[in-house]
Order: structure tokens, then C-alpha cells, then sequence
């Protein structure tokens, strides 16, 4: 399982440019798979948990149904104002049940346990676009292979 300390370890520099874009705002967007395949977007909030990048839900929201049948999601970081550059991440969504992790994750959050469900990102891959000197640079993080840099004029 890919984390973010792992994103962190192999990529210091994008993970803390990333972590600014998802710390920056509040509200971002997640896209699930539907039960027939197609795609569902939703508002969610995104939060930093014991070093791993964290998101919760109300319950029985329809995104969290979505996650449980098929947990592969993508993240885009708030796309309204991208002076940090545009981020987006895929990967899996997986639902934590431990009631440890919940209970301290509720204290942060500041929401009673079993009110919201909680899941934990497996990272498959992130990427930050972003223009330097009138270039888009399009950097991409895959687990093991480092950071592939594209530029577009």
C-alpha cells in the first residue's frame, strides 16, 4: 500500500507542494465509480491524519456506497484558484474501521464516532500542473518510479 509518507519519502518537494493545494481550501472534489461503471462527482473534505491523507463522509452518503464496492477514486485539490498549481491524485479509497483510529480522527474532526465514515488514501499516482516561465509543467508521481516531468508550451 502506497501512503502518503511514502509519496512524502520519494517526492519531499511535490508532496509539500501537493499537501499546500489540499490544506489551501476546504472543499475539493472526488470522483467514485458507480455501481454501473460510470463516473459520480461529489464535494468532499480532505484532512492530514496521523501522516496519511485522509477524507470522511456522512453516512450513508451515495459516495461511500460507491467506495465500498469499488474503493479506486480521484482526488482533484480545489480547482477554483491554482496559484499553488493544479493537483489531482488516483488511487484507493479504503474505509477504516479500527475504532482507535476513528475515535482519534473524530477528536480532530470534532464529530462524535459512528456519525461519518472515514477512509484512508492508498496513492497510485499525483499529479501538479503548474506554468513556470509562460510553460506548463506537468509533473507526475508514480510509487517506485520517481517524478516524470512533461512541459507544453
Amino acid at each position: 500500500m502506497t501512503d502518503w509518507k511514502q509519496f512524502e519519502t520519494e517526492a519531499p518537494e511535490l508532496a509539500t507542494a501537493v499537501r499546500r493545494c489540499f490544506e489551501a481550501h476546504r472543499h475539493h472534489v472526488l470522483a467514485t465509480l458507480r455501481s454501473d461503471g460510470s463516473p459520480r462527482v461529489s464535494g468532499t473534505e480532505v484532512q492530514f491524519h496521523a501522516g496519511n491523507l485522509t477524507m470522511g463522509s456522512m453516512p450513508g452518503a451515495l459516495k461511500v456506497l460507491d467506495l465500498r464496492r469499488d474503493p479506486r477514486a480521484a482526488l482533484h485539490a480545489h480547482p477554483a484558484e491554482m496559484t499553488e498549481g493544479d493537483v489531482k491524485l488516483s488511487g484507493r479509497a479504503i474505509e477504516v474501521s479500527d475504532g482507535e483510529e476513528l475515535r482519534a480522527y473524530a477528536g480532530e474532526i470534532q464529530h462524535e464516532p459512528g456519525t461519518f465514515h472515514m477512509f484512508r488514501w492508498e496513492i497510485h499516482e499525483v499529479t501538479r500542473t503548474s506554468v513556470i516561465d509562460d510553460r506548463l509543467l506537468i509533473r507526475t508521481w508514480r510509487p517506485g518510479a520517481g517524478i516524470t516531468d512533461h512541459h507544453r508550451s
